[in-house]
């Protein structure tokens, strides 16, 4: 999409208009949005695995030689690794261990923490996903099929001024006053999660709401709406794919501040 948008203060209404930069008429490419939020979620997967030496603590072994001591040549036993678990003169019992089809063995093939999780994506490829999921977020029809509820003059931009706001409750009576009101109740209803995950420090499965975009990192609001449920805010040149695309479905509702907009097409971001 490219054009003009409103420009929307929260006490006055329409307070001019703003065009769009060249980002957002980018063609819409789902699949390489998707490949662009894999990449991101890859970096944040913590590696995981055992310990390496589990379950070759026993010494065992047993030869098969025809003349060694503790040898088990014409036992017609099976040839694995053993433990000496008694013994006369020079008859033994044996027990199996280290081999992984042996009880309190080795894994055959276990998670190695060295495992690289991280995917690559081009640098050229991630700013055409980026400026694809921009013009995304501006089309009303994506997001609505994402499952927003929209304010009914959607697409437009917010006043500079948002940026200043220092409270939580300040940010959501403003995000209420802007039409984002449907779409917070929406998000603030949460389940429990199925299976072992409840456990696990995520109890609760959320789901997301707006992402609001603001032009600089010292501005008051990036603290004051953090704790808002299932509203994320970004500065403008940190922006990425999972952000704009969350769970790679792209077309999430998006607040843009017009300092933002100016910003974004001013510094040429992500072309």
């Amino acid at each position: 999409m490219q054009g003009k948008v409103a420009v929307i203060d929260v006490g006055k209404g329409v307070v001019g208009h703003v065009e769009l930069p060249v980002q957002f008429s980018e063609a819409f490419h789902p699949d390489l949005i998707a490949r662009a939020v894999l990449a991101v979620q890859s970096n944040s997967r913590q590696p995981y695995g055992t310990d390496p030496e589990a379950g070759k603590g026993y010494s065992a072994k047993l030869s098969r030689r025809r003349r060694n001591f503790k040898g088990a040549y014409g036992k017609g036993i099976s040839r694995v690794p053993r433990k000496t678990m008694r013994r006369r003169g020079t008859q033994f019992t044996w027990v199996g261990a280290l081999s992984p089809n042996t009880v309190g063995g080795r894994q055959a093939h276990p998670p190695k923490a060295v495992k690289v999780w991280a995917k690559k994506v081009n640098k050229k490829e991630n700013r055409k996903a980026i400026r694809s999921a921009l013009a995304a977020t501006m089309a009303v029809e994506v997001v609505r099929q994402r499952g927003h509820i929209m304010p009914k003059d959607y697409p437009f931009v917010a006043a500079s001024g948002l940026e200043d706001l220092a409270k939580t409750k300040e940010a959501v009576n403003a995000l209420e006053k802007l039409g984002f009101g449907n779409d917070l109740a929406r998000v603030a209803r949460r389940s429990v999660r199925a299976g072992k995950g409840k456990s696990r420090g995520r109890k609760y499965r959320m789901k997301k709401g707006p992402l609001i975009v603001v032009s600089k990192e010292n501005c008051s609001l990036l603290r004051s709406a953090r704790n808002i449920m299932g509203v994320d805010i970004a500065v403008v040149n940190r922006l990425n794919a999972n952000l704009l695309a969350p769970g790679t479905s792209p077309g999430r509702l998006t607040l843009f501040t017009a300092a933002a907009i100016e910003r974004l097409g001013k510094e040429k971001l992500f072309t």
